[in-house]
């Protein structure tokens, strides 16, 4: 990789646009490649809605925006209409993965989290995903542990093309997995909860990945 891993944004839980002068802080700076809206259970016509309201925080500041949502909706359809750049989706079903590639076309990203071992992540980059998400919070909250976290985001990239994301569950942790090759570090409750605000916590995350490469 010849330049830094690059910052993907993971957001909590989002019920309304009441979020979006927080997301364009944290993005306003141009480090942020990538932002995860993570939508809150709706019917299909308010989630895109709200995807529509949102989406301009991100985007006008040069971030793709990629939604995900545990509820019942389609997920392509709400990226599609809501002018998201991207889907993602949680768990390994190939099947699933093929039948959105073929509904997002090249046009949209696809990515994929929650991912339990090495088998299911190559069955799922040999399905069509656009990234693989390693290491982000469980369903319950609960962690894997950061070593295994940067063990597996660094065997991906060394050996597939397709990029990963690795979850940095604290800024003391985006070293650590900037050195395993990964083309994003991703961030969470580090940013929004940054003490001095969220374009605090994504300069700080910056400056360690743009410190890290330069050590490499």
């Amino acid at each position: 990789m010849s330049d830094s891993a690059r910052l993907y944004l993971i957001t909590p839980v989002v019920e309304d646009a009441s979020f979006a002068p927080k997301l364009a802080e944290a993005c306003k700076g141009g480090a942020v490649a990538a932002v995860l809206l993570r939508l809150a259970g709706a019917d299909e016509r308010g989630l895109i809605n709200l995807v529509k309201a949102i989406a301009p925080s991100a985007q006008d500041h040069g971030a793709a925006l990629i939604v995900a949502t545990d509820s019942e909706a389609d997920i392509a359809n709400v990226a599609v209409r809501g002018g998201a750049d991207g889907a993602h989706v949680s768990g390994a079903d190939p099947a699933r993965i093929r039948e959105l590639r073929e509904r997002l076309k090249a046009e949209r990203a696809l990515g994929a989290g929650h991912i339990r071992t090495k088998d299911d992540a190559m069955n799922l980059g040999e399905a069509g995903v656009d990234y693989l998400l390693f290491g982000e919070p469980r369903r319950d909250g609960s962690l894997p542990s950061l070593e295994s976290v940067a063990e597996r985001a660094a065997w991906w990239a060394e050996i597939f093309e397709t990029p990963c994301v690795a979850y940095a569950p604290s800024l003391e942790a985006v070293e650590t997995l900037g050195l395993t090759q990964a083309e994003f570090v991703a961030l969470g409750d580090a940013v929004w909860n940054h003490p001095d605000g969220p374009a605090a916590g994504v300069k700080a995350a910056a400056e360690i990945l743009e410190r890290t490469e330069a050590s490499r």
